[in-house]
Parts: C-alpha cells; structure tokens; sequence
C-alpha cells in the first residue's frame, strides 16, 4: 500500500508542476487562458509590477514547474535531496500562488497539504515521506 501511495504521491507533484507552465504561458504571453488571463499586477490588482516584472514572475513559474517534477522524479529514485528541494519548490511556489491568490487559490491549498504531508508523513508512518530518504539500488 505505501508504494501506491507513493505513486499516488508523486503523479501529483508531477501535475501540480505541469499547472505552474499555465502561469508561466499566462505571464509571458505565450498563450491564453481563460481563467489565467494575461495581466501586469498581483496581490488581487494592488501591486503593478510591470510587463518586465509579470515576465520574471512568469519565468518564475517555470521554475517551481521543473522543481516538481525533479523532485517528483528525485522520490521515485529515492534520492536523499528529493525532499529538502521538494520543502524549498513547494514553498517558493507557495509565495507565487499567493501573489497570485485570485486565479491560484486551488494551488496554495495544495502547497500547504504537501508541506503538511511533509511534515506529518514520517510521524504517520509513510515511509516514502521519510525525513531520511537514502538510495537503495535494486539487487
């Protein structure tokens, strides 16, 4: 059951850092959405950054997107480093859903629930959770 859950795990981390493309197709123009639309400002319209400032957020985006999935592929792998990257992209994409609260509102739920389940799953017993993730190479 753990390793489905894992799985289960980890195909999540994967979609929530395909999510964060939309944001960076979004901000730097490179398609539309409809419930993502282009703009210059966060903070719910308060704070205008700019077309530069929008574009560095968008490439921001990009980021968090590519730190899942490495740190999603990092678990599979059982790599050491899987889960102190996976806190830091989870919190950085954490500040950039709630910069961008109105349209990402789902995100920042999901990012405080894996930071959650961070932190809960070594003391519920998920081992793919582990605190101390070692790489165990198959026999």
């Amino acid at each position: 059951m753990q390793k489905l859950y894992h799985f289960l795990f980890v195909v999540i981390l994967i979609l929530h850092g395909l999510i964060h493309l939309m944001g960076t197709i979004a901000y730097l123009q490179l398609g539309t959405f409809e419930k993502l639309p282009y703009k210059t400002t966060l903070l719910n319209g308060s704070w205008d950054v700019g077309q530069s400032g929008i574009a560095v957020f968008g490439a921001l985006w990009a980021a968090a997107a590519l730190g899942f999935v490495l740190s999603a592929a990092a678990m599979l792998a059982k790599w050491h480093w899987a889960r102190p990257v996976l806190v830091a992209v989870t919190l950085l994409s954490l500040v950039f859903t709630g910069l961008d609260w109105k349209a990402a509102y789902a995100g920042v739920i999901l990012n405080i629930a894996i930071l959650g389940l961070l932190w809960l799953g070594p003391h519920i017993g998920a081992s793919f959770l582990a605190k101390e993730m070692v790489y165990e190479p198959n026999r």
